[in-house]
């Protein structure tokens, strides 16, 4: 008869056989000029917010950022807001993706007066759609409208920023993004993509 420490050998390596031959999650990898990804989710004011009713109509701006009411993520959200006239001349629109919940969105977007939407990504499926790297979530507290607010986010997405054409194809993909900056880098592009 076999001995616990035979018996638990046998177990290991079985699970380790198991874990090896399982299929792992795909990486995704979206370049410039492949078909963007189709997606949805809700938004900040509670209706769900789909690519399909978006794109083809227009420039499809799609940003992803690590946490709502955060220094860096409120300075490109405010970026993209104050570009808002520049972006509808060139014929685009944007949405901002995170890991945020419903209720962090809607305090994010009323105290800095967003002017676009904002879309709960708790799980990280449409970053990873995207091949936006995604780490654990995290809370942080804020002060919102006189009370202290605990921000909860299920997922961290990295800062990465896309265009997508009227086709539906990826025409502009930035995995370095200056937070400040980025409103006015996508306008560029967008002004280079108008002219070529």
């Amino acid at each position: 008869m076999p001995t616990r420490s035979t018996l638990s050998r046998f177990l290991c390596l079985g699970l380790l056989l198991t874990l090896a031959a399982a299929p792992r999650a795909q990486t995704v990898t979206l370049n410039v000029g492949d078909r963007a990804p189709v997606f949805q989710g809700a938004s900040d004011t509670g209706s769900t917010w789909r690519s399909r009713d978006h794109v083809g109509r227009r420039f499809v701006v799609v940003y992803f950022y690590p946490a709502a009411m955060t220094g860096g993520c409120t300075a490109q959200a405010c970026a993209f807001r104050d570009n808002r006239s520049r972006l509808q001349e060139l014929g685009a629109e944007v949405v901002g993706v995170s890991g945020d919940r419903v209720a962090n969105l809607r305090a994010f977007k009323r105290s800095n007066r967003l002017n676009f939407p904002l879309v709960s990504d708790t799980r990280g499926a449409i970053a990873r759609a995207f091949g936006v790297p995604v780490g654990a979530g995290g809370e942080i507290t804020r002060n919102v409208d006189g009370h202290d607010v605990a921000l909860t986010r299920d997922v961290t997405a990295a800062r990465w920023t896309f265009i997508i054409d009227r086709a539906g194809r990826v025409v502009y993909k930035d995995t370095e993004v200056d937070p400040a900056g980025d409103g006015t880098a996508v306008v560029d592009a967008l002004r280079r993509l108008s002219r070529g």
